[in-house]
């Protein structure tokens, strides 16, 4: 009788964990309480950076300066500069007739000269623009023997040890000599190369006749010669209507192949940050923001201190690191952000005459608004850790935990034919197709065939017997039997989780349930709901479920199919529910489950025949 009443009570006595699955359940819903209001709070930053005019504003600058096309000749606009005399003819038609807007569409004059020009009749031209020119040495290459009575001179593609810094032409103007880099000043990445400040610079004059004149002199003198290698079109707006800064960089790079490739950057950027009432919400937002800064990092110091080198075997503590870095780097971006705007900002505008180099302020600006997108992207991340109390989450948790292995050994595998396939496509067709014509390019093109994007006829047209084999035999090898063995890998893993969770594995306590238990006893106190029974009282109501089972006849045999159910189901509670090992996570074996279910029938039997 002892035995069976101890049976009844659930075997072995387990020691109470109600109390800590309270303070569980109540810490969690505080931190994720915590947590949204950081969300939130950061939202209501990063939104307030972004204002919907920069993409308007870009694009109508855009349209100005690279689609417009040059008098007379319909086909040359910036983006189809193909040649220097294409250049001079972009630079004395689009981009004069762009900067200099000296009237109203009426020839009427609105304003003084003196006050620059306004692009649009809205966009004010900050100082004037500037041109840049970046040149190479004569003999920075070799020319080959047998070849050097057709061809003496030789000029290498730019690197700065190659950049010639001695004065040409004229040697008169800044034009002509050699400028010194600012060592504070970014590099530029093109094309074809990366590039320092400095060089052969001048500066457009206020005068619209004057800079004319500017451009016929600098092309009768060759100013652009062979060892060109770039030239920068640098000049910035404001405007005020939107209170934004546009920074303009028009690029045309002259690589060692002959012909100019072209390219543009267009930042628009909010300098001036507290202006309006709204501005000043946001600076609020960012104190808030260094509030909680503070508040979770001394969370996360008291935790490593507890926990030590347990605190590193949890993804969600590196996720945590990971954010805690991204915040401090967003705050020091923005600090150092709003000390050069201080520094800077005055010093430029009072100098209307010369050139204003916002491209640094713009710069910065833009990393930092990089850094803070990198961010909010992490922050939202973080919203899984409280999820993965929910029973669907913590089966994706699961599948993907139980699976890890195997999708180890399938992306080395994948991966091994997929840089092969590059690597092909890269040497057979690098020369012919823009898709292959680097090793990088070839590797994001076959991503894109995955996708469905690819230029079949490109491919074929570059090599009539490989392009086809290549194509069809990366579709059917990648495709066709590399994907879906990953999506079988994913399936089959998921499979067994849901019928591990379907005998009996759950997560510790969900999140719905933990809300819906908070709601059930705020409407008991309030006497708006009757209290429910108590589980021990419905265990003591049951009775001695053995002597009812005797009474009605069950034979031991059944009795003990039923003890034995009782002792899988304990073992299953000390696998899934221990509270030393929560995140242990062992599959059942398919005996126990057999074993498991039968008894589990049998246990169900016995309870409705005592009911």
């Amino acid at each position: 009788m002892a035995e069976a009443s101890r049976w009844h009570r659930g075997g072995t006595p387990k020691p109470n964990l109600h109390y800590s699955k309270e303070v569980e359940i109540r810490t969690t819903l505080q931190e994720l309480a915590l947590y949204f209001i950081f969300l939130i709070n950061l939202c209501i930053l990063t939104f307030g950076m972004v204002n919907p005019h920069m993409y308007y504003l870009n694009k109508v600058m855009s349209s100005l300066f690279l689609d417009t096309s040059a008098p007379g000749d319909e086909r040359t606009n910036f983006k189809s500069i193909r040649s220097i005399t294409d250049f001079w003819k972009f630079m004395e038609g689009p981009l004069l007739e762009g900067l200099y807007w000296d009237a109203w569409y009426t020839n009427k004059t609105l304003y003084d000269l003196k006050n620059s020009s306004r692009i649009y009749y809205e966009n004010i031209l900050l100082g004037v623009p500037r041109v840049r020119q970046l040149k190479v040495r004569n003999n920075t290459c070799k020319v080959y023997s047998s070849l050097q009575s057709l061809m003496d001179e030789c000029y290498d593609r730019y690197t700065s040890k190659n950049e010639d810094l001695a004065d040409f032409g004229l040697q008169v103007e800044t034009e002509w000599k050699y400028t010194p880099p600012d060592s504070t000043s970014p590099w530029h990445w093109g094309f074809v190369g990366v590039y320092r400040n400095g060089g052969f610079i001048f500066t457009l004059s206020k005068s619209k006749s004057e800079t004319k004149n500017k451009f016929i002199d600098l092309q009768l003198n060759s100013w652009i010669t062979r060892g060109t290698r770039v030239i920068f079109i640098d000049f910035s707006l404001y405007n005020a209507n939107v209170n934004l800064f546009c920074i303009i960089r028009l690029v045309a790079e002259f690589p060692a192949t002959g012909g100019i490739i072209t390219s543009w950057q267009f930042y628009s950027v909010k300098l001036l940050r507290y202006v309006s009432y709204y501005d000043y919400i946001i600076a609020s937002c960012e104190i808030t923001f260094c509030i909680f800064l503070i508040v979770f990092t001394t969370q996360e110091g008291q935790k490593i201190r507890e926990f030590k080198s347990a605190y590193f075997k949890s993804v969600w503590n590196w996720l945590e690191l990971l954010l805690l870095v991204l915040c401090f780097l967003t705050v020091s971006f923005n600090i150092y952000c709003n000390v050069q705007i201080f520094l800077l900002l005055g010093d430029l505008l009072k100098n209307t005459d010369q050139y204003s180099d916002f491209y640094f302020l713009a710069y910065w600006h833009t990393y930092y608004n990089n850094i803070i997108a990198v961010t909010i992207f992490f922050a939202w991340i973080k919203i899984f850790k409280f999820i993965s109390f929910n029973k669907t989450m913590s089966q994706l948790s699961s599948t993907l935990s139980r699976c890890i292995k195997d999708i180890v050994g399938f992306a080395i595998m994948f991966f091994i034919i997929f840089f092969a396939y590059a690597q092909l496509g890269f040497l057979v067709f690098g020369s012919q197709v823009d898709d292959f014509s680097t090793f990088q390019n070839a590797i994001f093109a076959q991503f894109r065939i995955v996708l469905g994007d690819f230029n079949f006829a490109g491919i074929q047209q570059a090599n009539r017997i490989l392009g086809p084999i290549y194509f069809i035999t990366f579709i059917f090898f990648v495709f066709f039997v590399l994907l879906n063995m990953f999506l079988a890998i994913i399936n089959d893993t998921y499979s067994e989780v849901k019928a591990d969770y379907s005998i009996g594995r759950r997560p510790d306590f969900e999140l719905g349930k933990m809300i819906k238990k908070s709601y059930n006893n705020a409407l008991e106190k309030l006497r708006l709901k009757k209290p429910e029974e108590d589980e021990d009282k419905k265990n003591e109501k049951s009775g001695d479920l053995v002597e009812r089972a005797r009474r009605e006849g069950f034979d031991e045999n059944e009795i003990q199919s039923a003890k034995q159910m009782k002792k899988w189901k304990e073992r299953l509670e000390k696998k899934y529910y221990s509270a030393e090992i929560q995140d242990d996570y062992q599959p059942v074996t398919q005996q126990e489950f057999r074993d498991g279910t039968t008894t589990k029938y049998k246990m169900i039997l016995s309870e409705c025949l005592t009911k």
